[in-house]
């Protein structure tokens, strides 16, 4: 058997990263976004209910955003640091622009949780407005105070 060729995402040193929002990957027309919430490696990791959370709320969200019908896909990083969001013929500016918006309506919204019930979720009942509120105010207030140039730094 050949030894496995090392992927992109591992090749980028982790303790350079820190929480902001960068651009992980481009496969053709498609630009994977590392939206990092959490420093990598410092302890301080998503819980499954917070990941869970934020995630149906995000990709609901995010899929009736201006940038909607070219989303392929929201979701969170096995690592607990982060989520990726993969989006075709992306502007980074809007997709910035989107981002934000989006967390400030997370950070602030009251409603149900969308996909919440049994027939719409495989855990449902690990899910929770309150957690997805947190998160997104905690990573809309980290994008904010940085200027996003969507590079990782380099060693």
């Amino acid at each position: 058997m050949e030894p496995l060729r090392r992927i992109a995402s591992f090749s980028v040193d982790h303790d350079l990263i820190g929480c902001g929002m960068y651009i992980s990957r481009i496969d053709g027309d498609i630009t994977t976004y590392d939206m990092r919430t959490r420093v990598p490696n410092s302890g301080d990791y998503m819980d499954n209910l917070t990941m869970h959370s934020l995630e149906h709320l995000f990709a609901t969200m995010v899929r009736q955003s201006p940038i909607g019908e070219d989303v392929i896909y929201f979701g969170p990083m096995g690592c607990q640091t982060g989520f990726y969001l993969l989006v075709r013929n992306a502007d980074n500016s809007e997709v910035l622009s989107v981002t934000l918006d989006i967390l400030g309506r997370i950070a602030s919204y009251e409603g149900e949780m969308p996909g919440g019930s049994r027939k719409e979720c495989g855990n449902y009942l690990n899910l929770s407005v309150g957690a997805a509120r947190l998160e997104a105010a905690r990573y809309l207030d980290q994008l904010s105070g940085q200027t996003v140039d969507f590079r990782y730094k380099e060693a």
